[in-house]
């Protein structure tokens, strides 16, 4: 079993619905480490590289229990899907600074919501979406393989809201929703192509692209406010919300916005590793893309 038919088997997918939200997590982290994880060793070596290339202050063996960790984490998220209307709750999501982050969810104008696939991104989308009376809408890639597609679809259709590709005409339908009084949009910034992630820029001198590029000239022509946010999983189905002040493109231009990005999620996509998607999808070792020094320190 690969973590892929996890998502692609209906009767695995009832399963992990009917049990309790907790039990499912725990089912989902280990059959993603006891069982698919065997079988996918590629991914498994191209995470230890780059784990290795972006955390040199860690020993061998404190990389591997995080890599070990890292593909528990994967699996819970895939089975959390299951279950997600259930964790929609205080008593498994802490917002950090929950007044300071509701004074945000209640302010004028349109807004552009930005996270990274840390945690659970999808439990990040419905608790952004149960929280606030914004008119919702959320921007996604549908996977290449059409069962894990259409499961993925199934999943979200009752608490993600209005999604859309990235496909053509995208634009013009995303730019027509935030015109609407007080409109959102929730987006990931750390899509995965070419055995690349694109951002976080890791130290890299990599200029804005693909979903970050998009949603940089979105916020300028709807003069939207762009808010990043993450979700860290503490243990188990429970998570920190952690937030940043919301940063407004009509006064900071692109280069002060990706500082302020990669300082608080290309930063949260390094602390938090054990729970990063993009680990074992690039190739840090291919030249012109490995991190700078500067991005592997002890500090992190």
């Amino acid at each position: 079993m690969t973590v892929k038919t996890m998502l692609s088997n209906p009767f695995l997918f009832a399963m992990l619905r009917i049990l309790p939200a907790r039990l499912a997590s725990w089912t989902g982290g280990w059959l993603s480490a006891h069982v698919a994880r065997p079988r996918m060793k590629l991914r498994d070596a191209r995470a230890r590289t780059n784990l290795a290339l972006l955390r040199p202050d860690l020993s061998q063996a404190e990389r591997e229990t995080l890599l070990t960790r890292r593909w528990e984490n994967m699996g819970r998220t895939l089975a959390e899907l299951a279950n997600i209307d259930r964790l929609v709750s205080p008593a498994h999501v802490s917002v950090r600074d929950e007044a300071g982050y509701r004074a945000v969810l209640d302010m004028p104008g349109p807004m552009i919501f930005l996270t990274t696939h840390v945690g659970n991104w999808d439990l990040m989308a419905a608790h952004l979406k149960a929280a606030t009376d914004r008119p919702p809408l959320g921007v996604y890639d549908p996977p290449a393989d059409e069962k894990v597609a259409a499961q993925l679809k199934r999943a979200r259709k009752s608490y993600m809201g209005e999604a859309i590709t990235g496909s053509g005409g995208a634009a013009r339908a995303i730019l027509r929703h935030l015109a609407k009084d007080r409109a959102m949009l929730y987006i990931l910034i750390d899509e995965r192509r070419d055995q690349q992630v694109w951002f976080p820029r890791l130290g890299r001198d990599l200029p804005p692209s693909g979903n970050l590029d998009f949603t940089l000239r979105l916020a300028r022509k709807a003069g939207a406010r762009l808010t990043p946010f993450y979700l860290a999983r503490t243990s188990g189905p429970h998570f920190d919300l952690h937030w940043h002040p919301p940063i407004d493109p009509a006064t900071t231009d692109d280069t002060d916005i990706m500082t302020a990005l990669d300082a608080f999620l290309g930063r949260a996509c390094i602390d938090h590793a054990d729970d990063w998607l993009a680990l074992h999808d690039m190739d840090l070792t291919q030249p012109g893309h490995q991190p700078s020094s500067g991005q592997s320190s002890s500090d992190m």
